[in-house]
């Protein structure tokens, strides 16, 4: 069941038009400031966006806007006097619509909900804005915004259109149709949740169809076929044809990680929409995606990574860039993209909060504070090493240089004094590298080595009492959590499932993890230190994990994918789950509630305790 009915923080509201001088971030950066405490979170997306105006052979860039804004996601008016696209300027994460003239006048907000609005494209007579949204159902629906009346429909959330219960029901990148009488969008609707290599992998692959829908909500149909990924689409200026991208489904888990991405391949077609005429308009290796015809012959399109990553053409003509989600003109002369940065986000930098009791903070990954606030994590954003510093980021001192390896998963001892951590290769590593556990002060003296590295172990945590440590081990046909005690190393087998991510509970009564099972499902669970009274929390198919105790041990936060893509799968960049949403539920696994609602991929949450300095 969809615990959409608790979303009290996400109620639909009714855009306003607000001018550019209407629009500064202050007041919402300055209501961020006061909340107290603090949540720290990891975010995996880009730290920077920038729309940029080019002729369509890429001579004459300039950039749209003068600020630095984080924007993306533009298109433009069929009669080209606006570009819509989406914004970040209210906060990190948080994402309203907007538009503009394509000189950079005329700044106005289309759209204003704390929940993710994006993907926008105005009718051909201007009227009315189609765009994605979470509001409201939290997954991705098509929404449909008359800019003259300002009223508000959701498109797709309707019976018999929306999916079966428990599956993918997301609606991706509408395009209206030349006269205005039907959208054409991309949707997950009715598929499975896959993990990638063949349903063995955590991530999940992404199955879209294209279909197309009158503005009415009647006329559902399916123009593409099933057991590809399809997606993107967009219509010919006749009206007569949909082009989109076609992928193998197992090529959207390459197409969105950094190493995978110049490995994928995927072709430009089109359909008839009368007929159901196909052409292939591409052919070779080569990852194209975002189409759309530019002229009545020539379609345009991204060529994402490679040598040639940069736009291209059909007629074979091109410019290369590192750029995302171009866009042309209606006449064709033009195209609009963004230009992304991936400088990693200072530590403790803030975010934009959807959660009234808490500020939002950016973390690195692996969070853990000392019974004095001192801040223990790895760091990821470098070379994933070990280090201390106080809780607000200041005074930061590296303990254990990951020189050969990994070291992850660093936690303190009750007391504060010493550290323990796992060191060597984990995630797909693990198949051929072996990791230990390391014990050590708190200085990062003292290393002492508990395990030798077979079976993979990692992920430890303490006992409150400080005597034992629970860990996973992987590998040698060993799988499950162990416990070992501390005075002689002495281990007890806990469990011998696929199970991760152990924690303990801070009055040490239960172990909180993550259990893989059904085939390719991840759930969060606990049990008692004895073996015991094995409780499932979450049911859900979508893949529930890392979960962690809040400090009074009332509570848990862990990350879900409950909610589904809020975007293709193949156009997310350097990202593993791009529809990870961070949650929090009872200790009973009662009152589940959301805490984020952004594009990208939210995760290691972890609440700084009163006592750390801010």
């Amino acid at each position: 069941m969809r615990l959409t009915a608790i979303y009290f923080l996400f109620l639909l509201s009714i855009p306003s038009f607000r001018s550019a001088a209407q629009t500064n971030p202050q007041p919402t950066q300055k209501r961020i400031a006061e909340k107290k405490p603090i949540m720290l979170m990891n975010r995996i997306g880009p730290s920077t966006s920038d729309l940029y105006v080019a002729n369509a052979d890429g001579t004459g860039e300039r950039k749209l806007l003068p600020t630095n804004t984080f924007d993306y996601h533009a298109s433009f008016s069929a009669d080209g006097q606006w570009v819509v696209f989406t914004s970040e300027r209210n906060g990190d994460g948080q994402a309203d619509i907007y538009r503009v003239h394509p000189d950079g006048t005329g700044l106005e907000q289309l759209t204003d909900s704390p929940a993710l609005d994006d993907q926008a494209t105005l009718s051909p007579d201007g009227s009315q804005l189609a765009f994605v949204s979470t509001r409201q159902q939290r997954t991705a629906n098509i929404w449909i915004l008359d800019l003259r009346t300002r009223k508000l429909r959701n498109l797709t959330g309707q019976p018999g259109i929306t999916g079966q219960p428990n599956k993918p029901d997301g609606y991706f990148r509408p395009a209206w149709s030349p006269d205005g009488k039907w959208l054409a969008f991309a949707s997950d609707r009715n598929t499975e949740w896959k993990g990638h290599g063949n349903g063995s992998g955590w991530e999940h692959v992404q199955e879209l169809r294209i279909y197309l829908l009158k503005p009415d909500g009647t006329g559902l149909r399916k123009i593409s076929t099933d057991s590809v990924s399809s997606g993107a689409p967009k219509w010919s200026p006749d009206g007569k044809r949909v082009v989109f991208y076609e992928i193998p489904v197992e090529g959207t888990w390459n197409a969105r990680t950094s190493f995978g991405a110049a490995k994928a391949t995927s072709q430009i077609v089109s359909v008839d929409v009368s007929s159901g005429q196909r052409i292939v308009h591409t052919t070779g290796p080569g990852l194209k995606l975002v189409p759309q015809f530019v002229g009545a012959d020539v379609i345009g399109f991204l060529a994402k990574a490679g040598p040639n990553e940069g736009v291209g053409y059909t007629s074979g003509t091109a410019f290369k860039g590192k750029l995302r989600s171009p866009a042309w003109s209606a006449d064709g002369k033009q195209v609009i993209y963004e230009k992304q940065g991936w400088i990693h986000r200072t530590q403790n930098q803030k975010l934009y909060s959807w959660d009234a009791e808490h500020e939002y903070r950016y973390t690195d990954v692996f969070p853990s504070f000392s019974v004095d606030g001192k801040l223990l994590l790895t760091e990821k954003n470098d070379n994933s090493s070990i280090a201390v510093m106080d809780a607000n980021g200041a005074n930061k001192k590296r303990i254990f240089d990951a020189n050969a390896g990994e070291a992850f998963s660093p936690a303190w001892s009750p007391d504060g004094q010493r550290v323990i951590f796992g060191y060597g290769g984990y995630l797909q590593k693990r198949k051929t590298i072996a990791a230990r556990l390391i014990l050590a002060n708190r200085d990062g003296t003292g290393l002492k080595d508990l395990t030798d590295g077979l079976p993979n172990a990692g992920f430890p945590s303490w006992s409150p009492n400080g005597q034992q440590v629970v860990y996973r081990v992987w590998g040698n046909d060993q799988h499950g959590l162990r416990i070992m005690t501390l005075t002689d190393q002495s281990v007890q087998v806990l469990t011998t499932e696929y199970d991760n991510m152990p924690d303990w509970s801070p009055d040490g009564e239960k172990i909180l993890f993550t259990r893989k099972h059904d085939g390719n499902n991840f759930d969060i669970f606990t049990i008692t230190p004895d073996g015991k009274n094995l409780n499932q929390l979450t049911t859900l198919p979508t893949n529930d994990a890392h979960a962690v105790w809040t400090d009074d041990g009332k509570r848990i936060l862990w990350n879900s994918g409950e909610y589904g893509f809020k975007e293709e799968a193949a156009l997310s960049d350097n990202t593993f789950q791009p529809y990870g949403v961070i949650c929090i539920m009872n200790a009973d696994g009662t009152n589940k509630r959301p805490l984020t609602d952004s594009l990208w991929e939210d995760s290691m949450p972890r609440y700084v305790p009163e006592n750390a300095g801010q």
